[in-house]
């Protein structure tokens, strides 16, 4: 598996992996637009079909992370995408997070998030957030559960009033320290 930054022609792509979830009131809809003005902040997890087919074979496999580049795949395969969007000089948060189901529990998740640490930590910032329905993933990976109090003002008004579950939102936020 690699990730790489997407280009703007895997934008329709990523919007076919992501509908399902939106559709479900899981995942805010973006539209190509604001996508296109965001695509910067996205990463997305690539795998060789073959690849791909031999690991989902194997119960308990995990794509391992490759330092190789796109072009280097013959026939790759879109597994899932996440953004990193920056809220203040200390606070990122992880968003969108989707993996397609044929790629679930691989690992795609986890190495998205990583990926996600990294560049925060590289940036300077010092806690990631997310708000997800999958606590496990995260707490896994080292997060931990917070009050939504914690959240800041700009994120509510900006994003969770968007939602349609908005003001009774089930999700739970957890953030990190990096």
């Amino acid at each position: 598996m690699i990730i790489t930054r997407p280009v703007l022609k895997d934008i329709s792509m990523m919007r076919e992996i992501v509908r399902p979830e939106v559709e479900r009131g899981i995942i805010l809809e973006r539209s190509a637009e604001i996508m296109a003005n965001m695509i910067r902040s996205y990463r997305v997890a690539w795998e060789e079909e073959s690849v791909l087919k031999s690991v989902q074979k194997t119960p308990q496999a995990k794509l391992k992370l490759e330092s190789t580049s796109l072009n280097t795949l013959k026939n790759p395969i879109m597994l899932g995408f996440c953004a990193l969007h920056i809220h203040s000089l200390e606070l990122a948060e992880v968003r969108s997070l989707i993996v397609a189901p044929f790629a679930q529990r691989l690992g795609v998740g986890s190495e998205l998030i990583l990926d996600c640490e990294v560049e925060g930590k590289a940036l300077g910032v010092k806690e990631i957030l997310v708000l997800t329905y999958r606590r496990a993933l995260f707490e896994k990976l080292g997060f931990q559960e917070v009050s939504k109090e914690n959240i800041p003002n700009q994120k509510i008004w900006a994003d969770c009033i968007l939602c349609k579950h908005f003001p009774l939102c089930e999700e739970i936020a957890l953030i990190k320290k990096i």
